[in-house]
C-alpha cells in the first residue's frame, strides 16, 4: 500500500507500520484518538453527577 512501511521481525512478521503523514495525515488524528481510548477502556469509571461534583461544574 503507498504511504504505508511495515517493519517486520526476522520471520517475517509484522510487528510495526510507518504512515506518511504527507499522505494520511488528514486520519492521524482520528487514529490517534481511537489509541488513546483503546488505552484507557480499563480505567475506573465515575458518573457524570460525581464528575461535575468534583470539577464544580
Amino acid at each position: 500500500m503507498i504511504g504505508i512501511e511495515y517493519i517486520v521481525d526476522e520471520e517475517g512478521h509484522q510487528k510495526a507500520a510507518v504512515i506518511d503523514l504527507g499522505i494520511f495525515g488528514d486520519i492521524w488524528e482520528d487514529i490517534h484518538d481511537i489509541l488513546v481510548v483503546e488505552s484507557r477502556k480499563n480505567e475506573p469509571r465515575i458518573e457524570w453527577d460525581e464528575f461535575k461534583e468534583k470539577v464544580g461544574a
